[in-house]
């Protein structure tokens, strides 16, 4: 159960990882090299929290650990607050090579990357 629990999460992270890629080409090709860094910070804003929380569930899916509801809540609280002190940080940083757009587009692929496994049927 542990291994299949730590597939789903591995597949999550990937498929998270290749629509935040794509949202960033996609800027790129659209609107150039200023709409790819801000979806790239919008792909971050959300990404790096979410693989750091991974890891945090995979070492106690290693380990044999069980997590608990409160660490669950903890990994949960800090990926919203890193997303948004990314997001509030970009805001405050404006120099005006930001495009919102390319952003929210950026933070919308990862946080929809389970669409992609829902679409191959790779769902957990």
């Amino acid at each position: 159960m542990a291994r299949r629990a730590g597939q789903g999460i591995v597949r999550t992270l990937a498929a998270q990882a290749f629509m935040g890629l794509l949202a960033i080409v996609l800027s790129a090709w659209i609107s150039g090299a200023s709409a790819a860094a801000s979806a790239l910070i919008g792909a971050a804003a959300y990404f790096v929290p979410n693989a750091l929380f991974a890891l945090r569930l995979l070492l106690g899916l290693m380990g044999g650990g069980n997590a608990g509801a409160l660490s669950f809540f903890w990994g949960e609280a800090f990926k919203l607050g890193f997303a948004v002190l990314t997001l509030a940080t970009a805001a405050m940083a404006n120099t005006g090579w930001l495009v919102w757009p390319a952003l929210l587009f950026g933070l919308l692929c990862v946080l929809k990357g389970y669409v992609l496994l829902l679409f191959f049927r790779k769902l957990p």
